[in-house]
């Protein structure tokens, strides 16, 4: 019976004791905490190739702010975008993908002219996003295609009912002449 309330009190501790473990220190000998581990040095709200150990994080938080952001926020992230720089090219590129669909085909050609002169360690992330692109404008494209196959059959639907209106009506006529017909034989 002692045992329980001892097990009790030293998970309790075990648990809660966490926040008192000694937070490591950065290279650059900043204190960070464990949840943060290398992320607080890359704050860069545009992404470049400048530095290694910064890279894929700036990458992945700017692709996934271009995919959350608003078109205001595009447009004006788009603008401070400016240059013909290979890392503006191609944040360009990403910034692009999660646009309008008109967008999208500016947005592959960026990747696909300059997704090679990437850094190695990025160029997967970069093909993958292409990939994902690629996927949405073909999947776009059927959608489209589907949608004028779809128009295009309405149409059809409805030159038919119209000609089927036509003809019945045209029935009608000749059940009448025929109605006619018989009533004035049978009346001679």
């Amino acid at each position: 019976m002692t045992l329980r309330p001892w097990l009790t009190c030293l998970t309790t501790l075990w648990l809660a004791g966490c926040q008192y473990l000694p937070t490591p220190i950065h290279s650059s000998g900043v204190s960070m905490p464990n949840t943060a581990q290398g992320t607080l040095s890359c704050t860069d709200a545009l992404p470049d190739f400048d530095d290694d150990e910064c890279l894929m994080p700036e990458w992945v938080a700017f692709g996934l702010a271009s995919q959350r952001g608003d078109r205001a926020w595009r447009e004006a992230t788009l603008a401070s975008l400016a240059g013909e720089a290979k890392q503006r090219r191609l944040s360009r590129a990403v910034l692009l993908s999660w646009g309008s669909e008109q967008q999208w085909d500016r947005a592959s050609e960026l990747y696909k002219a300059d997704l090679a002169s990437a850094p190695a360690e990025l160029q997967p992330l970069l093909r993958y996003w292409l990939n994902e692109l690629e996927g949405r404008r073909r999947l776009a494209g059927q959608l489209a295609e589907r949608r004028r196959a779809l128009d295009a059959a309405a149409e059809e639907n409805a030159a038919l009912t119209e000609e089927l209106e036509a003809m019945a009506e045209k029935l009608e006529q000749l059940t009448a002449i025929e109605q006619n017909i018989n009533l004035r034989q049978q009346s001679e």
